[in-house]
């Protein structure tokens, strides 16, 4: 049983600083092993009341089957460099239990600029965060980054470098893969095109792996990341829990992989409808894709060319898209159609479709219009617009009821026109689903 949330401004006070302490990589069959040494510091406690208790964190990933003689020729400053900032994004999951007021790096160093791009992602990627757990994130003490005295500016330029020109060798594609159509898209649009491709997946779903396979990639790059069940145990006892920007990790990640796999252009799958916001909270719309957005992408281009590394090209295939256009390109790809899914409630349980989530509801409007009856309900098992309890969850999809669902869904416009191709096609076989006769 959970226990009740605890105030955030009461765990600021009782945890007032983040340490970001260390990190550690060994080559172990074959694998990059990576490891993470987080601190969440508590107030020293009153006289007589018990001591202190401090909260460690040990995550890892690991990235299988590296060529070690790769990780050589890039040399100690660039690995150090490259797994540092992959501690940076790590960190935001675990700093959210306790929002300290202070984050503390002790294991490498930012300069002023980076602190201020490392701030922006957080003030703007943990907006959910801030408005589900009722922060309010706007004094300017409310976030401070600090670099310990203890590391020196010109010991941590030799130590940590940027890759320079010339990280690969070749022109190939390196595309993460999540198993939903869009990935798919890109990966069959870059096929067309005659490029040299491999996929990229972390912590893979069956329905991941199986697109990969359909696809015709042998050798895809697989990450596995562990969440330290530390944080499920304070999650469960009241501290703080919420959304993090898992795009912006995937994007470190992936420029980390693209390096180590010898690939020259990262290339995600991010649609224009990642730039709609879903609410309006302190003066600031919170944008639960913020880390798939326009904005994202072009802060993170410049962060990775001047601080990661600079010959790797990082960008989203289908930016100009959105996402009835992508269900419309999609269905001529129909080997995918028993593989693919876009549900995060039924990946998580090694399922495809949950059919009651509005990421299924919204996948289903833009599929509806241009797919047959018989193959739609092949992929979906049953017709979404019959069900009576996602009324209220179609509202909320076209902008008429309480707020935009915190999802990856189209926009307010795209889901209104996909509602408006769906009524029409529905009007012509004769008979007009549930949904489609209750909203106007």
């Amino acid at each position: 049983m959970k226990n009740a949330k605890i105030s955030y401004k009461t765990l600021r006070k009782k945890y007032p600083r983040f340490i970001y302490q260390k990190f550690f990589y060994e080559i172990k069959t074959g694998d990059l092993k990576i490891s993470f040494v987080f601190k969440i510091e508590r107030s020293p406690p009153l006289q007589g009341c018990g001591g202190k208790s401090d909260i460690y964190f040990y995550p890892e990933i690991i990235i299988k089957k590296i060529d070690k003689s790769r990780i050589e020729r890039l040399g100690k400053p660039a690995l150090n460099n490259l797994i540092f900032h992959l501690g940076l994004i790590e960190m935001l999951s675990y700093w959210k239990a306790t929002c300290s007021p202070e984050i503390l790096i002790e294991t490498g160093f930012l300069n002023k600029e980076q602190i201020k791009w490392w701030k922006n992602l957080i003030i703007n990627g943990m907006g959910q965060f801030f408005y589900e757990n009722k922060i309010d994130w706007r004094n300017p003490d409310f976030l401070t980054i600090t670099n310990s005295s203890s590391v020196k500016i010109n010991l941590a330029k030799t130590v940590f470098a940027p890759l320079g020109p010339a990280v690969s060798e070749n022109k190939r594609y390196l595309v993460p893969i999540g198993g939903g159509r869009d990935s798919i898209l890109t990966l069959e649009l870059l096929k067309k095109r005659k490029k040299e491709i491999n996929c990229f997946l972390v912590n893979p779903t069956e329905s991941g792996k199986k697109v990969v396979r359909v696809a015709g990639i042998k050798n895809p790059v697989i990450v596995e990341r562990s969440i330290d069940p530390k944080l499920l145990e304070l999650n469960k006892r009241g501290y703080l829990n919420g959304h993090t920007p898992f795009t912006a990790l995937l994007s470190f990640l992936s420029v980390f992989c693209a390096v180590l796999f010898d690939c020259k252009n990262v290339a995600f799958s991010n649609e224009k409808s990642a730039n709609e916001g879903n609410v309006k909270y302190l003066g600031k719309i919170i944008n639960h894709q913020y880390s798939k957005s326009s904005d994202f992408e072009k802060q993170f281009k410049y962060y990775c060319k001047k601080y990661l590394a600079r010959d790797i090209n990082y960008f989203s295939f289908l930016r100009r898209y959105g996402e009835l256009e992508i269900s419309k390109m999609f269905i001529q790809y129909p080997q995918y159609f028993p593989v693919f899914s876009s549900c995060n409630v039924s990946l998580k349980k090694g399922g495809k479709w949950c059919r009651k989530c509005p990421k299924c509801l919204s996948v289903y409007m833009t599929l509806y219009p241009f797919l047959e009856n018989k193959k739609l309900s092949k992929i979906f098992r049953k017709d979404l617009y019959e069900n009576k309890n996602l009324l209220s969850l179609m509202k909320d999809l076209l902008g008429r009821g309480k707020e935009k669902p915190f999802e990856c869904v189209g926009t307010f416009k795209e889901s209104r026109l996909a509602f408006k191709f769906s009524r029409q096609k529905a009007k012509k076989s004769g008979k007009i689903p549930y949904l489609l006769t209750k909203v106007k």
